[in-house]
């Protein structure tokens, strides 16, 4: 009696159901497994990352507003990898350098040089902070149906089983309904934290690019009104 029961035991382990599902099932399962493991991957990446990347806004707004000379802040940062509002800052300086440099005479041209380094830094950096949000994306969307498919080929593997012992016993069919339905469980496991995930790395991307729009936006601003008391003495002289 014991034999039995511990036969019984093994036979509805979750290993158990893996080895005795039919190939495409075990294939369906591997797979959410690997989505699984790689959706997990990417949350704790982002989540180091986007910590990262607060920190870094936070050091550098105060190191920005704490009244040290923006030329100073340049040297310091030129040479170093940049990230985020560092990356718009040295690309806006660095053009702004350039263009005095080798004599520009159009304020308005200047500017618009600036506004453009920056966006294009903008549009970079926003597009790190979003990178891999796409894979999230796809396995929450596309997991449940993956698990679907393997819950469907197992069912058809029960019926089946039960056209070729021509028997309606419940011990017939059960291994292949277990074998489903541990294939839709996988892919909810895969697919759930992605979701999850994805939406809340989405908004912490966006408020992470919104402050960077609105540093842009206010370095913009800072340089227009230097580039003003630069141009109004040559204008004056000329």
């Amino acid at each position: 009696m014991e034999q039995v029961g511990l036969a019984a035991t093994n036979e509805v382990t979750l290993w158990a159901l893996f080895i005795e599902a039919s190939f495409v099932v075990k294939l369906v399962m591997v797979g959410l497994v690997a989505a699984s493991i790689w959706t997990w991957a990417i949350i704790v990446d982002k989540s180091f990352n986007f910590a990262r990347a607060r920190r870094q806004f936070d050091r550098f707004e105060q190191v920005f507003w704490s009244g040290q000379s923006l030329e100073d802040l340049y040297q310091m940062l030129s040479d170093r990898r940049t990230s985020g509002m560092s990356s718009i800052f040295v690309s806006a300086m660095r053009e702004w350098k350039k263009s005095f440099e080798r004599g520009a005479r159009s304020p308005m041209g200047l500017q618009m040089r600036i506004d453009k380094a920056m966006d294009v830094t903008l549009a970079r950096e926003a597009e790190k902070l979003e990178a891999r949000l796409g894979s999230l994306a796809s396995i929450g969307s596309a997991a449940p149906f993956i698990g679907l498919f393997g819950t469907v080929v197992g069912i058809m593997t029960s019926f089946q089983a039960i056209a070729g012992s021509k028997s309606t016993n419940l011990a017939v069919v059960a291994p292949g309904i277990a074998e489903a339905l541990l294939a839709t469980a996988i892919g909810l496991l895969a697919a759930i934290p992605a979701v999850i995930a994805y939406n809340k790395f989405s908004s912490d991307a966006g408020k992470l690019t919104g402050r960077m729009e609105g540093f842009a936006d206010e370095f913009s601003g800072i340089l227009s009104r230097q580039l003003d008391e630069k141009t109004q003495p040559r204008q004056a002289a000329e």
